[in-house]
């Protein structure tokens, strides 16, 4: 059992009775990471002012996105000069107003790329609680009134893990089963962990190699498989136990862009050709591929309305989610980190200079929108209650239509 590991379990027993609903953004690229909402009526023009239900300081850097569950939206930063203060944050969806912060000191490495930073993970939340893994190793569950319920040291407990570039690839839930990717040049594996005390359910070595892939939960019967992907392999887990369902390697598979789930069950996988496979059984039917949909950027594919988006090196492709083709190319000013997003019968496209490129959904490209925001923004937007949540390194906006209750709020957080 690892040493270091500070558990209070009791604390779990008293956690606000919150449970995560269909209309939130519970995890990277939201509900089953899939990255599409049901939400209707978002604007598709806004400015730093018009639109704009509120925005918010931020006490440092971050490129995870929010996620956001009944009425909590909650996200991570990591500041000081050596990124060495860790934050873990929520705020209310209605007015922006802050109901706590918590900051901890990192205990691992916190050397990176200059992209990213040490809140480079997404968090992940059920709606009860929320658990934050920093790039450093240093993982924290916390509940929703910011009640610390335990804490590790991953880099403590395994401490040849190293990753000197920056971590990036986003813990998961399933039920009450925490899969955390820790996969890089050291001690490489992935878990499943325990939600009420932090302790590994089962844990599988991996590869040493530096992956940024986020792992997606796909159904199989009465339970679920785990699926992580490297830049060699896509490998599926029993969510429960950790044994070894079925691999699938390919010699150029995406080592930044995640799997993406689509409606019907399938999934998709980016590389230098992607694949669209249906799990089920000893190993999934691969439906097609093509080299026609080439990863070229950090960012995720989408799968939406029959349809994939997936950023190429002039902008945005689309493709049939049936066989394959391409169905169109438009170009878009890039280069783009964030993952696009489908909502509303739209997708939302943000690059890196804060310029979001709203487009119609179709088979045809047709831009409906296109907003400056004058900041650097690497995160993918969140979608929930009816509004869109952009997160640049200075801010935190949500994004809605403004009607007689909407409220324009300005809400900055005490820096200490």
């Amino acid at each position: 059992m690892p040493a270091c590991r500070f558990a209070l379990a009791v604390t779990l027993l008293s956690v606000t009775a919150l449970s995560a609903t269909a209309g939130d953004w519970p995890q990277f690229r939201g509900p089953n990471g899939a990255a599409v909402a049901a939400d209707t009526g978002l604007p598709v023009k806004w400015s730093t002012t018009e639109n704009v239900r509120w925005k918010i300081d931020l006490p440092g850097r971050g490129v995870g996105n929010p996620v956001i569950a009944n009425g909590h939206v909650f996200l991570t930063a990591s500041s000081g000069w050596q990124q060495d203060r860790l934050h873990v944050l929520c705020y209310d969806v209605a007015d922006g107003k802050k109901r706590w912060e918590r900051q901890f000191w990192a205990t691992g490495n916190t050397t990176s790329h200059q992209k990213t930073c040490m809140a480079g993970p997404t968090p992940v939340t059920d709606g009860k609680n929320v658990y934050a893994l920093f790039a450093t190793g240093d993982l924290f569950a916390l509940d929703a009134d910011g009640n610390l319920l335990w804490y590790r040291a991953l880099v403590r407990d395994y401490p040849d893990i190293t990753n000197q570039v920056g971590m990036a690839a986003s813990p998961v839930l399933w039920r009450d089963t925490l899969f955390v990717p820790m996969e890089n040049a050291g001690d490489s594996f992935v878990a499943g962990l325990d939600v009420r005390d932090g302790t590994n359910r089962w844990k599988a070595r991996r590869k040493k190699d530096i992956i940024w892939t986020t792992p997606l939960v796909v159904p199989n019967g009465d339970g679920a498989d785990v699926l992580f992907l490297s830049s060699k392999d896509l490998t599926a887990f029993d969510a429960a136990t950790g044994k070894k369902m079925w691999e699938i390697t390919d010699k150029e598979m995406s080592p930044v862009s995640s799997v993406a789930a689509g409606k019907d069950g399938t999934v998709l996988v980016p590389g230098a050709e992607f694949l669209l496979l249906r799990p089920g059984g000893a190993k999934p039917e691969v439906v097609w591929k093509t080299n026609k949909l080439k990863n070229t950027t950090y960012a995720s594919p989408l799968i939406y309305q029959n349809r994939i988006y997936n950023y190429s090196s002039i902008g945005l492709t689309c493709a049939r989610a049936a066989d394959g083709k391409v169905l169109w190319q438009q170009r878009l000013k890039g280069p783009f980190s964030s993952s696009p997003v489908g909502a509303d019968g739209k997708v939302y496209c943000v690059n890196e200079e804060g310029t979001v490129f709203v487009l119609e959904a179709g088979d045809e490209a047709k831009v409906l929108g296109e907003n400056a925001m004058g900041e650097v923004i690497l995160a993918t937007p969140a979608v929930a209650d009816g509004a869109i949540f952009l997160r640049s390194d200075q801010h935190l906006y949500c994004i809605a239509e403004k009607t007689k209750d909407s409220v324009g709020t300005k809400a900055p957080i005490p820096r200490d």
